[in-house]
């Protein structure tokens, strides 16, 4: 118990220790008369994002839909039987690591080594590494992780025999061995993961035949599937289902120590799916530990997670709120049909779809709907903008634009105000990519 709470004390600190960094030049949109605070001063300040200074483009993150989002996406887990390890590549944001964590995520889930040392460094205890992790160097740091701390929960894919010899290569002489699901593909020509069941059982002897690893459970990613459609995705999961019973009747999963099987998948476009084959699960020789990973419900969007969220299938279930706005502000006014604000690939997302002009901030304060105003492309710096006839619009206002795709949208700021409804900024959320 003392050990835990000397952990928990680390953790806390060094997530109050962010408050501490000095805002200069390296973040965008904050404030020039603020050069020199914290980050814990300014915050203290609760200054208006509208007339405290901040300069455009700005990105802001809504605190009541964040919190909204958190709690939903944690009733949703708890009322389907799942434990859910939420996709921090998404955020790449410990605040939000944390925050998560205290609204009932069992871990983080993770892609590259990087993230992980990320999460490690602000305390995270349980890490799921959604890819097969190959890197000599990499592996040795997850080696030295688990013997320094008895705590730690790591778990990654393999997909190969060729990945099993490479992590066993890299982790002789390790006190623990590393956790590993098998990944099975989500279908011919998909991402990663063994194509077929067979292929996964002979990576799971090889699996076996090391002593280094341990095979936990069986993964995958439903969101990956060919031509994904309700009828599709559910095949595939019950592909994955079957999978692991018929891994346990094997007698696979009877290594020293398991107590659990793990059994996970699930984007962000699917998890309903997920949580309808996972609800079919028959028991098993050991508890199954079904694990949901979906990452871009903390801020969801205005464009592609919109569109595709399983709670638009489901609407007694609730409902994600986008919680990201994007500020920016019109310098250019060439002609009725067309203006420039100073937003572009640099700030705002645009792999899935382009920026929404929501509202409208004139320089007299007060907001107005955004009618016939749409971007329709970006350069590095600007964003077109069509206007349409009678649309009001002038040099020097503010447009408010929602983003699609979350993911390539905390990417582009290392640090996010996160404002309350009436403008005021309560927090600014540190990122690491």
């Amino acid at each position: 118990m003392a050990a835990d709470s000397a952990a928990d004390s680390t953790v806390a600190g060094r997530l109050v220790a962010l408050g501490d960094e000095r805002v200069d030049h390296r973040f965008k949109g904050l404030p020039p008369d603020a050069e020199g605070l914290t980050v814990g001063e300014l915050a203290a300040e609760r200054r208006n994002l509208f007339s405290g200074g901040f300069t455009t483009p700005l990105l802001a993150l809504s605190a009541e839909r964040l919190e909204h989002n958190l709690r939903l996406m944690e009733t949703y887990a708890a009322r389907h039987g799942l434990v859910f390890a939420p996709h921090g590549k998404t955020s790449m944001a410990p605040q939000l690591f944390q925050r998560q964590i205290e609204h009932g995520a069992w871990g983080i889930t993770l892609a590259v080594p990087h993230q992980v040392r990320v999460a490690r460094a602000f305390g995270v205890q349980r890490v799921f590494l959604a890819n097969e992790l190959v890197d000599p160097a990499a592996l040795a740091w997850i080696s030295a992780q688990l013997t320094a701390d008895p705590g730690f929960r790591f778990v990654c894919y393999v997909d190969s025999v060729r990945g099993v010899e490479l992590m066993d290569a890299a982790l002789r002489g390790g006190s623990r061995p590393v956790d590993v699901v098998v990944e099975l593909a989500a279908g011919e020509g998909a991402r990663t993961g063994a194509r077929t069941e067979a292929e996964c059982g002979v990576v799971a002897d090889a699996v076996a035949g090391v002593d280094t690893l341990r095979l936990v459970g069986v993964a995958g990613y439903e969101g990956e599937v060919p031509d994904a459609d309700p009828e599709r995705v559910r095949a595939w999961l019950r592909r994955l289902t079957a999978l692991a019973v018929d891994f346990d009747k094997a007698g696979r999963f009877s290594a020293a120590g398991l107590d659990e099987i793990v059994v996970s998948a699930g984007g962000s476009a699917w998890f309903d799916a997920v949580a309808d084959v996972f609800a079919e699960l028959p028991e098993l020789t050991l508890p199954a530990l079904k694990l949901l990973r979906s990452g871009a419900y903390v801020s969801h969007d205005d464009g592609h997670y919109r569109e595709v969220t399983p709670f638009t299938r489901i609407p007694e279930e609730g409902a994600l709120h986008p919680a990201f706005r994007l500020w920016a502000q019109v310098v250019s006014r060439p002609s009725p049909e067309q203006a420039f604000a100073n937003a572009g690939k640099r700030d705002a997302a645009y792999d899935l779809d382009l920026p929404e002009v929501q509202v409208v901030r004139g320089q007299e304060g007060g907001e107005r709907a955004a009618d016939g105003i749409t971007v329709t492309g970006l350069s590095d710096q600007h964003a077109w903008i069509r206007t349409g006839e009678g649309s009001e619009l002038r040099v020097g206002d503010w447009v408010g634009m929602g983003l699609s795709h979350p993911c390539t949208s905390f990417d582009k700021w290392q640090l996010i105000p996160v404002v309350e409804r009436d403008g005021t900024v309560v927090d600014y959320i540190r990122t690491y990519f």
